[in-house]
């Protein structure tokens, strides 16, 4: 971070910049002509301010179409620190996270969300980076049985809502490995089922191959009464072929839960969500957790920097995005939030219909070469004058 800590950019620009001036800047940043406000309940605004998070809310349209009815969905993208210290018992981290996401996930039932998405690893700290085995590996637990998975499908029948978690697995069938999962919670209280995270960071203090390795589970799209869901785990952003796979196998909303930090990512953050939004013709959410956080031992991670305890800080800025290019304002880069967004996800299919970009895709042409790039002898298509 900089000596200049800015909180949020939305909030910067409306603080300086007149009306007439904003409106364009806006057009030009964020991709729509209309102020895209979306007005939330009081008693959502009221949970907000009683336990000090933002909410915030926006909504994106679609055109009214002759013979199918509008699929009015809203999303709910949850961002939030750790609550006490990373020396604390486990158990007690991890209720006092749970305490404070649930009250989170209540004001997205008063505000009238469909569906609810957590960030990375939500129930624990970001301790990959400490490449220590003991405590942090306490914190998997399993995908369908798990405490945590066992509390949320209580809050989904409840509120008649999907929750979509990441949490650190504990696969007890296979040799108790641990993952980095997310799951699928259906608005009946059932699990639907899990994904898990493709890509795996090696990069500065991501140091998570020391816990787990690739996922094994292809590009799931979860069909539920909201639409079709599918969730492409943090450094899986990165890679476009993973973001396409969603896409190919159906998905209209692609949540991406994240834990990244500062300086690392943050030019690629408000781009790549969008750009996969766009080129996949579906709906984006990508959510970064916020805070700074301290570990008992120092660390290093190879990189010529000094040891250090503290990992962050995470930048926040959750954000969704929309198949024609346009997104919504993020939340802030340092503080819990919200984020209530309504879709029509109408907007899926007009969008394929006006740009195309499916029925220009060239699977077969892409799916040769990749053939071929994967073999062992595989030779570049460089042409050089002789």
């Amino acid at each position: 971070m900089s000596a200049f800590e800015l909180k949020n950019l939305n909030d910067c620009l409306e603080k300086h910049l007149p009306p007439d001036e904003l409106k364009e800047v806006k057009r030009i940043l964020y991709g729509v002509e209309e102020d895209q406000t979306l007005e939330l309940p009081t008693s959502a605004k009221d949970i907000a301010e009683q336990n000090g998070f933002d909410i915030k809310g926006y909504r994106f349209t679609a055109r009214e179409e002759q013979t199918r009815k509008r699929r009015i969905v809203r999303v709910g993208a949850i961002q939030n620190s750790i609550v006490i210290p990373t020396t604390a018992p486990l158990e007690k981290q991890r209720e006092a996270i749970w305490n404070k996401v649930k009250t989170i996930i209540k004001a997205a039932a008063e505000a009238g969300c469909n569906i609810v998405c957590t960030q990375e690893a939500w129930t624990m700290p970001f301790a990959f980076c400490t490449r220590e085995k003991f405590p942090w590996c306490e914190f998997a637990e399993e995908a369908e049985n798990g405490p945590t998975t066992k509390m949320l499908a209580e809050l989904a029948k409840a509120y008649n809502m999907v929750i979509i978690h990441s949490i650190l697995e504990r696969d007890m069938e296979h040799g108790e490995t641990i993952w980095n999962t997310a799951v699928v919670i259906s608005n009946s209280g059932r699990y639907l089922g899990k994904h898990r995270k493709n890509h795996i960071p090696r990069v500065g203090d991501f140091n998570e191959s020391t816990y787990y390795m690739e996922g094994n589970t292809g590009h799931p799209v979860f069909e539920t009464e909201f639409g079709k869901l599918a969730v492409n785990i943090c450094y899986g952003r990165h890679h476009p072929q993973n973001w396409m796979m969603f896409g190919l196998n159906g998905a209209e909303i692609v949540f991406n839960p994240s834990a990244t930090i500062g300086r690392l990512s943050e030019p690629q953050w408000s781009i790549e969500a969008r750009n996969a939004a766009i080129a996949n013709s579906y709906f984006t959410v990508p959510i970064n957790r916020v805070g700074t956080e301290k570990f008992p031992n120092e660390y290093t991670s190879g990189d010529g920097n000094k040891a250090h305890k503290e990992f962050g800080p995470f930048y926040g800025s959750s954000y969704v995005a929309a198949p024609d290019g346009s997104r919504t304002p993020s939340l802030s880069r340092d503080k819990d939030g919200l984020l209530v967004v309504e879709l029509d996800l109408n907007l899926c299919r007009q969008v394929k219909d006006f740009w195309g970009f499916r029925m220009t895709q060239r699977v077969p042409l892409y799916a040769e070469s990749f053939k071929k790039a994967s073999e062992h002898d595989f030779k570049p298509q460089i042409i050089k004058e002789t």
